[in-house]
């Protein structure tokens, strides 16, 4: 932090006067039962976390390398910004953007950008937000990991939709045992919502006929603008951005959708959806096995059970108010209701499941409609005699 200070011509009085300022506000961001002592130190924790976390973005921003690093390997690097979107490890963001300023560079970075590249490189499925709207954001935030949840967003959606949770007014709310739901209108009347909901596992769902294709690419591919909320479904054909599950990725799930639970801000629950949905795909170990099959999932921890088990633990306990993806469940529980895609998916697995199975049965009703004209004709000229 002193490399910080100096480098801005700043000094540890000057500072923590300029955070005595908005102690106060900062204060009402923590519980009421604080220790007398950690009141009065405040400033002081403030400043020297809060300079920590400003001077760690705007480091590793810069990618460059230099001596005075606070922190050079890169696993350590990877760790940090884990524990920095954790969210018990939040410090108030207008204490970050104040630090920010007081030292900002010449020609510096928007912080908001900053902040998406240093903490969400990690997570290249959920980083969607282009440069060009990230400038024109001036909505207030929390805290970082408010930052991190207003910059991940389904593809193709604006900013200011989605951060005024337009969607609930085009739906209807229904009660259920004390609880709100909604829906949307163009839901099927037929279709009760609890069905919406819940929907057969991914191994269900193919022996009913849906096909599964991934979208996307797991890495750091900058051409790949596939968000991990992309799931759609059309004409039988289920499309899923891929995805790979690790350690990191979990526990920055589970922040997220703590925080979407949480939080008495107005935004649109797209982790608690996500999670809701994969968890219904995924009822076992097969349906993961299923999926890595078709090049959906990628993991880096455990086996299939482990994977499966991830799934569940994290939409345990998640209240489902406004469901993103009503509509795609909607269509998945109308083309499996069908009987003629049940009878053409279990023609499909049963008999053309390879290509020798196929061409055997091909050849057997080839045999079989020979054997039938044969028989008529012969049939036919013994008749005519």
């Amino acid at each position: 932090m002193v490399y910080l200070w100096r480098r801005n011509g700043l000094n540890v009085e000057s500072c923590i006067s300029e955070l005595e300022k908005i102690k106060n506000t900062a204060l009402k961001c923590y519980n009421n039962d604080l220790d007398t002592d950690i009141v009065e130190k405040i400033s002081e924790m403030l400043l020297l976390d809060g300079c920590f976390v400003v001077e760690f973005i705007q480091e590793y921003y810069e990618v460059e390398e230099k001596e005075d690093d606070i922190i050079k390997l890169a696993w350590m690097r990877n760790q940090v910004r884990r524990d920095m979107l954790l969210l018990e490890n939040q410090l108030p963001f207008f204490v970050l953007i104040r630090l920010y300023y007081m030292t900002l560079r010449l020609n510096e970075e928007n912080f908001l950008y900053m902040v998406r590249n240093t903490l969400l490189d990690i997570f290249s499925k959920v980083k969607v937000i282009s440069k060009s709207e990230i400038q024109g954001i001036s909505e207030g935030f929390d805290h970082l990991l408010d930052v991190a949840h207003m910059l991940c967003r389904p593809s193709g959606k604006k900013v200011e939709q989605n951060m005024n949770a337009s969607t609930k007014n085009q739906c209807c709310k229904i009660s259920f045992c004390g609880n709100s739901l909604q829906l949307s209108n163009e839901i099927p009347p037929h279709l009760k919502f609890w069905q919406c909901y819940h929907i057969p596992t991914a191994t269900e769902l193919f022996d009913a006929g849906v096909s599964f294709l991934k979208t996307g690419s797991v890495g750091e591919n900058n051409e790949d603008k596939t968000s991990l909320f992309d799931i759609t479904f059309e004409n039988g054909l289920m499309k899923i951005p891929c995805f790979a599950i690790d350690d990191t990725m979990e526990t920055f799930m589970r922040n997220m959708i703590a925080f979407e639970q949480h939080t008495s801000k107005e935004l649109y629950p797209y982790f608690s959806n996500y999670t809701h949905l994969m968890a219904q795909l995924i009822g076992s170990h097969r349906d993961v096995n299923f999926l890595r099959q078709n090049k959906i999932i990628l993991k880096d921890i455990g086996d299939d059970k482990q994977v499966a088990s991830i799934f569940k633990k994290l939409s345990d306990g998640v209240a489902i108010t406004d469901f993103y993806y009503i509509k795609e469940c909607s269509k998945l529980i109308q083309h499996c209701e069908k009987p003629w895609n049940q009878m053409k998916a279990s023609l499909r697995h049963n008999y053309f499941q390879s290509p020798w199975a196929g061409t055997s049965t091909v050849a057997a009703i080839t045999l079989l409609v020979l054997t039938v004209i044969q028989t008529v004709l012969a049939f036919t000229g013994y008749v005519n005699k």
